[in-house]
């Protein structure tokens, strides 16, 4: 194989002595042979299975996309790892100034709404083949949802690409399902049974009878409530042993929703983490320095797909779903035994996780045979009774690791669950992490302060923080270790006013903390609290929630999170007045800024 990567172009093709390519993914990402890429992943998955693959990355003009001919299967479009919109601008709608999946980091390679874009080019090019959208774009706009950078409603994404189907969440195993049919000689059209997959209904009739309806798009157009209902029933039926199928009306168009596809089994997940990745960007962005996302995780490990933890602004669940599935310990050690042939490895890994590095497992025995259930979730409000909250597994993984020869650190960095490491008392996985696994910071996320927001958000009470933070730093005492915890917090959530800002101000003042990067809700497709923003209504209780959309708005709420910058001192005092906290302008201890536009005194 030339250069041992999935070809890019018409000399790649000649080396394979290949006449055409059965998939060419086109994709918004640059292309970099690794396991955490979408690309890469969907593109080794097909070539283990038989099928030839090309890659059309960040194409740029017509001629492009029609390097490597036709395909004779299909047509796999993707923006990439993130979604478009939120790859370019930041939350408060400004452009970014880096784009981290683009060699060197430039931007501009990639439009906006690009999966729209590339959709459009391919029907254009090539009008007879298969097209299926696939990735995060994809998967978290497949019915009608709130697009926050035009402020409105718009209707699933299948619609407005003219794709002829599209794969959600995890494509892994409705995507071999789909290649086979077309293998044999299925049309597309013919095609609409396979879980994890959305098509546009022939006759407006779906096959399955056995199905629920959503409300329209017409119908939310004229009622923003409907859209809640709608987002309420999505959630009660993404589960993949009893989810129904959804059928949609949008104008004259219906949309049929079937089942999530239910988790690969561990030996499935260790066969597609076992294929030749190269672990590098493709040799034509080394003149560029390579793609700067790859350096996060080029020695890191995917141990677990899935999250229980139900976080109202994370659109994980949605996507990858909530029960949790995991690679076996072996397949991770020979992962890291790969590292120790690389060069460039330094025997750091820098990460052992997933969505939530210490969820290893379903989080009960019902939900890994039942899906998770539709009446609460595991976390929130409260821990479930039943939840399995040993870390023993995790543990065990991670000193197996730390025992390969060659291996001198072990971190974790994609996030540690703190409600749920406290609910185990016995496995003894704190002193772990603190002793060998914390990189002089631990980063948790217990984003704000407040019970009202935090009920908005589906978190737990700040109580929990504090009690974690006193056994994190008792442990790491005990330990004779210098490790500090540090907070990540969200302003400008749904649920959140004046009030609730003054109060997180108040707590990070008592704790002695301002943090040095502060994020803005970001209203993304696909989640809880992005139908809140767009709603004003909490689709769990149907109760009205305040929204903090006014720039004005979230430029104090923001600034209340850094109070002690004299940057923010107008926003500040601005804010305390409109909190009618008064009180807290002066020179007193509890006093967040003075009364004049002096320096605070020390």
């Amino acid at each position: 194989m030339p250069n041992n990567f999935l070809p890019i172009c018409k000399d790649d093709l000649i080396k394979r002595k290949w006449n055409h390519c059965d998939f060419i993914i086109v994709s918004g990402d640059a292309y970099v042979d690794h396991p955490s890429f979408g690309t890469a992943l969907i593109g080794r998955l097909l070539e283990a299975n038989g099928y030839s693959v090309g890659i059309i990355a960040q194409p740029q003009k017509d001629s492009d996309y029609l390097e490597m001919g036709q395909p004779q299967l299909g047509w796999l479009i993707s923006s990439g790892n993130m979604d478009s919109m939120v790859n370019h601008y930041t939350a408060n709608r400004k452009l970014r100034s880096e784009d981290m999946y683009s060699p060197g980091g430039k931007t501009g390679l990639r439009p906006d709404r690009a999966l729209l874009h590339y959709c459009s080019t391919v029907r254009k090019l090539s009008k007879n083949i298969p097209l299926i959208i696939g990735g995060i774009e994809a998967s978290l706009r497949r019915l009608v949802h709130y697009d926050y950078w035009s402020d409105k409603l718009r209707r699933s994404i299948l619609l407005d690409s003219k794709a002829d189907l599209l794969i959600y969440g995890m494509a892994e195993k409705p995507l071999l399902q789909l290649a086979g049919l077309l293998k044999q000689g299925e049309q597309i059209e013919n095609i609409q049974n396979i879980p994890g997959t959305l098509v546009v209904l022939r006759n407006n009739q779906p096959q399955e009878q056995d199905w629920v309806e959503i409300p329209s798009y017409e119908e939310m157009l004229e009622q923003t409530k409907k859209f809640s209902l709608a987002f309420k029933i999505q959630s009660r039926e993404n589960n993949p042993f009893s989810g129904k199928p959804l059928v949609q009306q949008c104008g004259n168009r219906m949309v049929l929703q079937l089942p999530p596809t239910v988790p690969m089994e561990q030996g499935e997940l260790d066969r597609i983490y076992g294929l030749p990745f190269q672990r590098k960007s493709h040799p034509i962005y080394d003149k560029d320095g390579g793609v700067p996302a790859l350096k996060e995780v080029l020695f890191s490990l995917t141990s677990n797909r899935g999250c229980f933890g139900g976080c109202s602004f994370c659109a994980i669940t949605f996507h990858q779903g909530e029960i949790v599935h995991s690679r076996s310990h072996e397949s991770l050690m020979e992962e890291v035994r790969g590292f120790l042939k690389d060069p460039r490895f330094k025997g750091n890994i820098h990460d052992v996780g997933g969505p939530t590095a210490n969820f290893r497992n379903p989080s009960c025995q019902k939900q890994a045979t039942q899906g998770p259930c539709d009446h609460r979730k595991c976390l929130f409000p409260e821990p479930c009774p039943n939840l399995n909250t040993d870390h023993s597994d995790y543990r065990q993984l991670l000193t197996k690791i730390r025992s390969i020869p060659g291996i001198k650190k072990v971190f974790i960095r994609s996030g540690i669950r703190y409600d749920f490491l406290m609910q185990d008392t016995q496995s003894g996985f704190l002193e772990d992490l603190c002793n060998f696994h914390v990189s002089g910071q631990l980063k948790v996320a217990p984003e704000h302060a407040s019970s009202v927001v935090l009920k908005a958000m589906g978190k737990p009470g700040f109580n929990i923080y504090e009690r974690f933070k006193e056994k994190y730093d008792t442990t790491n005492q005990r330990l004779g270790k210098k490790q500090f915890l540090i907070p990540y917090l969200i302003a400008s959530h749904p649920g959140t006013d004046m009030k609730q800002g003054v109060e997180l101000a108040l707590k990070l003042q008592k704790m002695g903390f301002i943090p040095q990067q502060v994020q803005d809700f970001y209203p993304t497709p696909g989640t809880l609290s992005s139908v809140m923003y767009f709603t004003g209504i909490d689709p769990r209780n149907g109760n009205k929630i305040h929204i903090p959309k006014a720039e004005g708005e979230r430029a104090m709420l923001r600034a209340l999170l850094q109070f002690n910058r004299p940057e923010n001192y107008s926003l500040v005092r601005m804010a305390l007045l409109k909190a009618n906290r008064s009180d807290l302008i002066g020179y007193g201890p509890k006093c967040l800024v003075p009364p004049g536009k002096k320096k605070r005194k020390k």
